[in-house]
């Protein structure tokens, strides 16, 4: 049984779910709760190990990059996550099963089913009870990349038409659980994303 409150953002690289999800974090906090502001991969002291290898080393088989995922998720929910929302907590998670989903059930592809039932498995059933998905182009996602001089992870050097199809799914994803996720466009800006999601997420909260 889980007491708090969990939600995740998604979206394709560039889409802005780091900045979106720290306000969120901080507007949750000033409410009284207490935050736990996590991310996937490398929300536990294993992740970081396992994010280092997934983002930033060598070529990864697409079965070996699932597996990578799904370990890094049921360490960080063992670890981080059911143990916050059963003392009460909000937890603010940048990135979660969606994002299996999308990446490997359609980037690489490999099968959806076989990916969902493997981190439903990871994450012992638990889902959030919002989702924030963060629509981008694939082109803006790289020009903001570019902008701020980030260098490219290894996703994010996949091809464009690999991009293209993890867009895909995340918004098939949202129009088969629209009670769950709240879609929103990437482009606009930060402060009105900031207000929908705020706008979402308030009959949720208590105090």
């Amino acid at each position: 049984m889980t007491t708090g409150l969990f939600i995740t953002f998604e979206g394709g690289d560039g889409a802005g779910k780091t900045t979106q999800s720290e306000l969120l974090a901080k507007w949750l906090s000033k409410r009284g709760y207490e935050v736990v502001h996590t991310r996937e991969p490398g929300g536990s002291s294993l992740g970081d190990s396992v994010r280092n290898v997934l983002l930033h080393g060598g070529h990864v088989m697409p079965r070996a990059e699932a597996l990578l995922y799904a370990a890094d998720r049921a360490q960080n929910i063992a670890e981080v996550v059911r143990p916050a929302l059963e003392r009460g907590a909000a937890v603010v998670q940048d990135r979660y099963i969606d994002s299996s989903l999308a990446y490997q059930g359609a980037g690489r592809p490999l099968p959806q089913d076989e990916i969902r039932h493997l981190n439903v498995w990871a994450a012992q059933g638990l889902w959030p009870a919002v989702t924030v998905l963060l629509d981008v182009d694939p082109s803006l996602a790289v020009e903001r990349r570019a902008k701020d001089g980030q260098k490219a992870d290894r996703l994010e050097r996949e091809a464009a038409e690999f991009h293209k199809r993890v867009r895909s799914e995340y918004l098939e994803l949202a129009r088969a659980e629209p009670e769950r996720f709240l879609v929103l466009d990437a482009a606009l800006p930060i402060e009105e994303l900031h207000a929908a999601i705020v706008e979402r997420v308030a009959p949720l909260v208590s105090n």
